[in-house]
């Protein structure tokens, strides 16, 4: 129960960086002597110490370090990056215990880690609350092992399941689910939209009811129809076009060539490649039911305003009836119902 409660620790101090860590993951780090916490941190940036090294720095008196246990949510990494191994410094500060929350399956871990610790005479514990450190790392660990970024569905609709009104764009959701949907963005990696949605819509895709990280912006344009003074080209964020007619980098804007054949196959390949580790689908009912339909999605997040009846406009997509809602939040007169894919096998 002990090693539970400063594995805990660890993962509310990773949470601090939601969003910040890319192409790094999530990481926490405790160090207790005698039941009592004389160091924390975790991993702020890529490129910047990881989570051990901030909890070793934190500590005022070194020389406990030898008599103390270290708690880590994920396996201290082995290789040279940025940085030097932390499985190394742990292993020549000699701490008396090391407790893991999750082992790492990306290829230069992968218990390479552990073993060094193991291997210096250090007691190893690992797997102490591994559900939730490798939820924490979700979007970390389906990019390494799924070969494509972590898909999180979103779209508002009205109590009668329009997404619109009379076709044209109808707001649905209220100011508190706007902030939301705003550190929702500021969290993922990227958020993605189609033709229809950019020139319906003319949206910005960014962070700006609450301080955050703008998302890369991925438009899926085949033909090029969105105009160049549209806002998804302004300078506020990296922009990916997947598009059917040029390859070509202007400056944050990147023009990638694929064609429609296979299309989502290969959208995953390129965002595989692009190094992007999770993704928001704020398409039109069009690009979301694609994925739906593929079943190539990990969560999606409604908002309904039930008590809007618009009558008339682009149907909301169906997500298939096995897939209920894990838990609803209201949020004054809206609710957000947020699923997990639940796939049949046959």
């Amino acid at each position: 129960m002990q090693d539970e409660f400063y594995i805990k620790r660890c993962i509310e101090l990773a949470e601090k960086a939601v969003g910040k860590t890319y192409p790094n993951p999530l990481v926490g780090s405790v160090i207790v002597h005698n039941d009592k916490i004389i160091g924390e941190g975790y991993h702020h940036k890529a490129g910047e110490n990881h989570a051990e090294i901030n909890a070793i720095n934190s500590v005022k008196d070194k020389s406990l370090i030898s008599e103390s246990t270290i708690y880590v949510s994920l396996e201290p990494c082995a290789h040279y990056g940025k940085t030097p191994p932390c499985a190394l410094k742990i292993k020549e500060l000699g701490f008396r215990k090391v407790v893991i929350g999750a082992m790492d399956s990306h290829d230069k871990v992968n218990g390479k880690g552990k073993k060094i610790i193991q291997d210096a005479g250090i007691e190893v514990v690992s797997g102490v609350l591994e559900k939730e450190c490798l939820n924490l790392n979700k979007r970390f660990f389906t990019y390494h092992e799924k070969k494509r970024p972590y898909i999180i569905l979103k779209w508002a609709e009205s109590g009668d399941g329009f997404l619109d009104k009379d076709f044209k764009p109808f707001s649905i959701s209220n100011s508190l689910v706007n902030q939301f949907v705003h550190q929702l963005r500021a969290d993922e990696h990227a958020i993605l939209i189609g033709t229809q949605t950019a020139l319906n819509d003319n949206p910005s895709l960014t962070v700006r009811n609450i301080e955050g990280t703008n998302p890369v912006r991925i438009l899926i344009d085949f033909d090029l129809k969105v105009p160049r003074d549209f806002n998804i080209y302004n300078n506020e964020a990296k922009t990916i076009v997947i598009n059917s007619i040029k390859e070509e980098i202007q400056d944050h804007i990147h023009f990638i060539k694929i064609d429609k054949d296979n299309f989502l196959e290969k959208l995953m390949n390129v965002l595989y490649k692009e190094q992007i580790q999770s993704v928001i689908i704020e398409g039109g009912r069009f690009t979301l039911q694609q994925f739906i339909d593929e079943e190539l999605w990990d969560e999606a997040i409604v908002i309904k305003n039930e008590n809007l009846k618009l009558e008339n406009g682009t149907k909301a997509p169906l997500i298939p009836s096995h897939n209920k809602p894990i838990r609803s939040e209201k949020f004054r007169d809206n609710i957000i119902e947020f699923y997990k894919i639940r796939t049949i096998t046959v």
